[in-house]
């Protein structure tokens, strides 16, 4: 069970908190707290939402006592990162430099992200929990996790988006009525005045398009990967704190 979910909450950690000792910290704490509580784990709710609700709760802690630092806002610029690669449709992550680039990218986007939003974004588009899931994580109601989630995909998309496209107005609802698209949230007819729009509007078109082209991403990206030497360490600690917590 550990062995399965490791990776996952490794991941979280470092995309919520930003520094791997902080994540290694999140994955060992949250890994023992499963190891603590599995036997008596009644299954009300998913175990994946469970952890992530788990690793979540130490995350704002780290957060809280870091709260002086300066927040981690590097820009793409500043990453080295070419955004234009993402909404481009001539070019094709073929090779595993594009694929690395386009990785970056994100992350970088990811960590621009205000916490309430990376959250959100990093839960449902990219460790693919359903809305309800999410609610369940965050603490929300469904309908208050799907308007913050519609806000954070717009705002990933503009951070992801080439400058040439920030610089012409365009229709500021569109984005986020394709996003509630993407959640079953409008009726067919509103759906199909909306592909109606885009169909007309060159501008809205290619929005749309890269923010469907973010989502997918978002759901592709493999993420930071856990170092041997910290799996290897953190089992150790997760193995070392049950045997304490069983001994007579």
């Amino acid at each position: 069970m550990l062995a399965r979910h490791e990776d996952r909450i490794y991941r979280f950690g470092m995309r919520l908190c930003g520094e791997p000792e902080d994540a290694r910290d999140v994955l060992q704490e949250t890994l023992l707290a499963l190891a603590r509580s599995s036997a008596g784990f009644e299954g009300r709710s998913t175990l994946s939402t469970w952890l992530f609700t788990v690793a979540r709760s130490f995350c704002i802690k780290k957060r809280r006592r870091r709260k002086g630092a300066p927040a981690r806002l590097e820009s793409l610029d500043e990453a080295g990162v070419d955004a234009r690669a993402l909404v481009d449709p001539a070019r094709r992550p073929d090779e595993a430099a594009a694929g690395r680039e386009l990785a970056e990218a994100l992350e970088a986007a990811l960590a621009a992200l205000e916490p309430a939003m990376r959250e959100v974004v990093v839960l449902r588009d990219v460790e693919g929990l359903s809305a309800a899931e999410t609610a369940a994580v965050l603490g929300l109601s469904v309908k208050a996790t799907k308007s913050r989630l519609h806000r954070a995909r717009v705002k990933l998309r503009e951070l992801l988006a080439p400058l040439r496209d920030e610089a012409e107005p365009g229709c500021p609802e569109i984005e986020r009525l394709w996003s509630r698209h993407q959640e079953g949230e409008i009726s067919a007819r509103t759906c199909a005045r909306m592909e109606r729009h885009i169909a007309g509007c060159a501008r809205c078109r290619e929005r749309c398009d890269t923010l469907g082209r973010t989502l997918a991403l978002c759901q592709s990206a493999p993420g930071p990967a856990l170092p041997a030497p910290v799996r290897a360490r953190v089992r150790q600690s997760v193995r070392t704190g049950a045997a304490r917590d069983t001994a007579p």
